[in-house]
């Protein structure tokens, strides 16, 4: 069994009798008392995000998950259909995993897929994502010198706010993590 300093990012935990996705923790040492953890845990199964605290050195016991590399391929209702890029098996995954994830997701992206046994529990999207613009208000001429951003509607139907010289059809690098927009891509 493992302890408190075998958590990272990314790791999951069997606690309270649910599987608990760690977003993120701090080792805090204070002045006066014991060292301790703090956490925020997401429920895999509800997706509910809460905050715990544990004695630094406290037993915890982390669940093996499986990695693989997958394809996602379309949408079936409420099924996300992704390939496996070895076997070429096909996974439904439901929206309720997906989350936030979402607004990323473009045919033919490349994603990691987490298992416990047969059962997905994440998703890991690239780091960055390239989509298209396909609406947005036009920009003035001139008007960008003071930093200001408009809405943009990409391809995936998310909206990201962008600089003002970004017009429809242009392609965008987003960082995933944020939902934010980088740059335009580079074709």
């Amino acid at each position: 069994m493992a302890t408190t300093s075998n958590i990272k990012n990314g790791a999951v935990i069997l606690h309270k009798n649910k599987r608990m996705k760690v977003i993120e923790f701090l080792h805090v040492k204070p002045g006066k008392g014991p060292a301790f953890v703090r956490t925020k845990l997401k429920d895999i199964q509800s997706g509910k995000i809460i905050d715990e605290t544990f004695n630094s050195g406290a037993k915890l016991q982390f669940i093996k998950v499986e990695a693989k590399k997958m394809q996602y391929l379309y949408q079936e209702g409420d099924q996300y259909i992704f390939m496996d890029n070895e076997t070429y098996d096909q996974t439904n995954v439901g929206e309720d995993v997906l989350g936030t994830s979402l607004g990323f997701l473009k045919a033919g992206l490349n994603v990691d897929l987490l298992f416990d046994g047969q059962e997905v529990l994440d998703v890991r999207l690239p780091a960055h994502v390239n989509l298209e613009v396909t609406h947005t208000e036009p920009g003035m001429k001139g008007n960008t010198a003071t930093g200001a951003t408009k809405p943009a509607t990409l391809e995936t139907g998310i909206v990201v706010n962008v600089p003002l010289f970004i017009d429809v059809g242009d392609i965008l690098r987003l960082d995933t993590r944020t939902g934010s927009y980088i740059e335009r891509a580079k074709i």
